[in-house]
């Protein structure tokens, strides 16, 4: 880009953005509006010589749309993880070790696996994509993914079998108000 696109941008974004605020505030939470804003403007600068001119607001109204109807999906997918983790059985044990060596022996695991491993995993979990998305992340069909997500699956089971951590290995990054005693490994 040369001096001309980044003045045509400048003056776009001073032009506009008052706007898109506006029109993005009525439209999304307040702490969500930036982001949304920030995400229209990109796609206006790597769009720039595709830009209708003189009348941008009505492709940048469209581009808002487009990219809060993504922050609602997403909106959306996390309040269904939260309500999928809050209907889960509550365990009635106060003593949570069990579950912070469980959480340490799987991030352990998940460490050792490829980099590609590590991805199918999290384009699935973490993200929540259905494996046509996620396949399209990694510029493969579905057939493909699918494989990849059931090896990966696989080698995790077989790293989480070969993984042991136990309690003494687990470090607690905060004390307990007990006298300012810390909670830690073999050398705490």
């Amino acid at each position: 880009m040369d001096t001309t696109d980044e003045q045509r941008f400048t003056d776009l974004y001073r032009q506009h953005y008052s706007a898109l605020d506006a029109y993005v505030r009525r439209r999304i939470h307040a702490d969500q509006v930036s982001d949304v804003l920030a995400e229209v403007f990109l796609v206006a600068w790597r769009r720039l010589d595709e830009l209708p001119e003189p009348t941008a607001l009505p492709w940048l109204y469209g581009v808002a749309r487009h990219t809060l109807s993504n922050a609602y999906r997403s909106e959306e997918r996390r309040f269904r993880i939260f309500e999928a983790l809050a209907s889960q059985p509550i365990r009635n044990s106060c003593d949570h070790g069990e579950a912070i060596v469980q959480t340490a022996s799987l991030a352990v695991a998940f460490g050792t696996l490829s980099d590609a491993d590590q991805e199918v995993l999290r384009l699935t979990l973490w993200e929540d994509l259905p494996a046509s998305q996620a396949a399209k992340v990694l510029g493969c069909n579905v057939g493909t993914f699918q494989v990849r997500l059931h090896r990966s699956r696989k080698r995790l089971r077989k790293a989480l079998a070969s993984t042991s951590v136990d309690e003494s290995d687990v470090r607690f990054t905060t004390a307990p108000q007990t006298g300012g005693r810390s909670w830690g490994g073999a050398d705490a």
